[in-house]
């Protein structure tokens, strides 16, 4: 076989089931849509089952394969209902943990409920998750679990407070899972992206910067030292790699995709 050749196969995942949280929109949108591309089954699981079945009929219009599970990642039970559905349909090879909130605020301004509600999601989640498949990818030989998280876990972000907290967990976390599973071939995995454009950041604009939109939109696309925000496409595209062979030797590290803030900002 060709070097190229092996490249392509390696970059595959045919006959792989995937389950991307929050894949009904932005992240976790492109990630199962690229997944599919890429010839996996993917498990949509999401809130909304709109949103969820709008992007499960995309992939099938391309050819691909994917299901819809409505699933509140924060509660346990449902989780566990969901996964006990999926895996019932056979072996569940890669988790994509992506559902996740955002809130802006500092320690003074957020509120216990502000914080607990991006806790729930954004750590209880990726835990109640992550809970309920290590077991089954125990007792079929391996798995993936990859989690986005954000340079919010790493940087000192203004106004990120809860977030960034929450989000400093899910790095922790990925290097605990990945220690604890390595006997049993799960590698874990993070990703921390910059700013990326979703629905999200259109939304939060509109919200509140009415009428400023393109000029509050150009200023935070700025703050990255490539001038621009991220693509949800770029952050699969990392995705693929990560939970392909082509990345079988790698385990426990959490990648930056921010544009070079990190190391050329300022």
């Amino acid at each position: 076989m060709s070097g190229r050749a092996s490249e392509e196969t390696n970059f595959r995942l045919d006959a792989k089931t995937a389950v991307v949280t929050g894949g009904g929109s932005g992240i976790g949108r492109a990630i199962a849509m690229g997944f599919a591309a890429s010839g996996a089954t993917v498990r949509i699981l999401d809130v909304s089952r709109e949103q969820g079945e709008e992007v499960a009929r995309e992939v099938s219009a391309d050819g691909g394969r994917a299901s819809v599970h409505v699933c509140d990642v924060t509660d346990l039970a449902e989780v566990k209902k969901a996964f006990g559905e999926i895996c019932g349909h056979g072996r569940v090879d890669i988790l994509v943990n992506n559902a996740g909130v955002s809130h802006i605020g500092n320690v003074e301004t957020t509120t216990e409920t502000d914080f607990e509600r991006v806790m729930r999601v954004n750590v209880w989640g990726y835990y109640h998750t992550t809970h309920a498949i290590v077991g089954h990818m125990k007792s079929n030989g391996g798995g993936v679990i990859l989690n986005i998280a954000s340079i919010a876990a790493t940087a000192g972000l203004a106004d990120r407070f809860a977030y960034s907290t929450s989000k400093g967990a899910v790095v922790a976390m990925t290097y605990s899972v990945a220690r604890d599973f390595l006997p049993h071939k799960i590698r874990c995995n993070c990703i921390s992206p910059a700013r990326v454009h979703t629905p999200f950041v259109d939304d939060y604009l509109r919200k509140n910067y009415p009428g400023r939109e393109k000029e509050m939109y150009d200023k935070l696309a700025a703050s990255a030292p490539m001038g621009r925000m991220g693509k949800p496409e770029e952050v699969a595209s990392l995705a693929l790699f990560l939970c392909s062979d082509a990345a079988s030797f790698l385990t426990g590290v959490d990648y930056p995709l921010d544009g070079g803030f990190f190391n050329l900002h300022g």
